[in-house]
């Protein structure tokens, strides 16, 4: 399935709740009052805020887990929510090598086993 995006909001934000909707490490949580979306970064697991409009609280960013340099998705098994630093040093050190690089390719694995057991429904989500 393709990421589904609001009119009233920015795309980036949009692409964000429907990723986190289908990532089971997001959760509704309360905190200092405001509801959000706690969850992990896809790369080393630190704990990343959205508000619930999509708006990243921490550094969240949306990963291409196959880059869009090689023909990478909007499809929502080919995104991730991951830290700004784990994402950007993903993008300068391995995104531009060859897609059968083994470097490349051993990433992109175990990226995409890693979304695998994340996965969730989005239907069964009801924020």
């Amino acid at each position: 399935p393709k990421a589904r995006y609001c009119f009233h909001m920015p795309r980036s934000h949009a692409m964000l709740l429907s990723i986190a909707r289908t990532d089971a490490t997001f959760l509704k949580v309360v905190s200092r009052g405001e509801a959000m979306l706690c969850g992990k970064c896809l790369h080393c697991r630190r704990k990343l805020h959205l508000r619930m409009s999509g708006e990243p609280i921490s550094q969240a960013t949306i990963e291409h887990i196959v880059p869009r340099h090689h023909g990478g998705t909007d499809e929502l098994l080919n995104l991730g929510i991951a830290c700004a630093r784990c994402n950007h040093g993903k993008g300068a050190r391995h995104d531009r090598r060859a897609l059968d690089d083994p470097k490349l390719s051993a990433i992109i694995a175990h990226l995409q086993s890693e979304r695998s057991e994340r996965w969730r429904d989005a239907e069964s989500v009801a924020w």
